[in-house]
């Protein structure tokens, strides 16, 4: 895509710090290194989001993610754990519409990055959550 970030990144055309490089993927330092180490993967093909992935290009990307990671892991040992993040679309924190999946390392609890699951359980009885269950079964293709 002409005007794309991280088409342009990947392309060369823009300086960044890179991690990793095959023939489907980039990956590299994302520059406000939420944590020591935050990295994002891209695939060098443009898309914008989860949603225009085919299964091979899918495939592909998220294979490499654990190599990925392993890498962070060997190269931080104080790391404890790791979130994989991939925000699609604006009110989901898409920032930059170029899919990219996040590795953030996590060495404490105090590291200034969290994620909140609101725990709504009890909120849908029991034929709700059946209903929107095979409302989405359905639509599986």
């Amino acid at each position: 895509m002409e005007n794309c970030i991280f088409c342009k990144i990947a392309a060369g055309e823009i300086p960044s710090y890179k991690v990793y490089e095959d023939d489907v993927v980039y990956a590299f330092l994302d520059l406000s290194q939420v944590t020591q180490g935050h990295t994002l993967v891209i695939p060098k093909k443009h898309v914008t989001d989860i949603f225009e992935y085919d299964e091979k290009l899918v495939s592909a990307v998220f294979a490499r993610i654990p190599k990925i990671a392993r890498a962070l892991e060997a190269a931080f040992p104080e790391m404890e754990g790791l979130n994989i993040l991939n925000n699609n679309k604006e009110l989901a924190y898409q920032s930059v519409f170029h899919s990219h999946i996040h590795l953030i390392p996590r060495y404490e609890k105090t590291d200034d990055f969290s994620v909140h699951f609101g725990d709504h359980q009890g909120l849908h009885n029991e034929a709700e959550l059946k209903a929107i269950a095979t409302a989405i079964a359905k639509q599986v293709k």
